[in-house]
């Protein structure tokens, strides 16, 4: 099992910026990918974000390329998503994910296997 327990979210207001953190405890050894995703009301959860625990590559979303950055600190089992020029349209409930299996894009929602509880990220224009 992997426990997954974001932090950051808040209001900011547009041009602004956030820092998500997603701390990871329990079998973390075997999470080859953390992922963030985001949840807008009326819509379906998309991808934002991943990240390799070995290796560190990293994979962004069209809409956030450029803007947002996923980086990790294996020492404290922990990921960030530093969120730059936010705009009202990435407002959603952000969520950390966990995938301990291979051979799936980074990007697929059903490949995770665990997920934090979200947490909340409002721009104001």
């Amino acid at each position: 099992q992997v426990q997954l327990v974001e932090s950051g979210g808040g209001l900011v207001q547009a041009g602004g910026s956030l820092r998500l953190s997603c701390a990871a405890s329990g079998r973390t050894a075997s999470s080859y990918t953390m992922g963030w995703f985001r949840q807008a009301p009326g819509k379906e959860r998309e991808f934002v974000a991943a990240i390799r625990w070995s290796g560190g590559s990293t994979y962004y979303a069209d809409s956030v390329k450029g803007r947002f950055t996923m980086s990790r600190d294996n020492a404290k089992s922990t990921v960030y998503l530093q969120m730059n020029s936010l705009n009202a349209e990435d407002t959603a409930v952000y969520y950390c994910a966990a995938r301990n299996r291979r051979g799936l894009p980074v990007n697929n929602r059903g490949s995770y296997d665990y997920w934090g509880q979200g947490t909340q990220v409002t721009v104001s224009s």
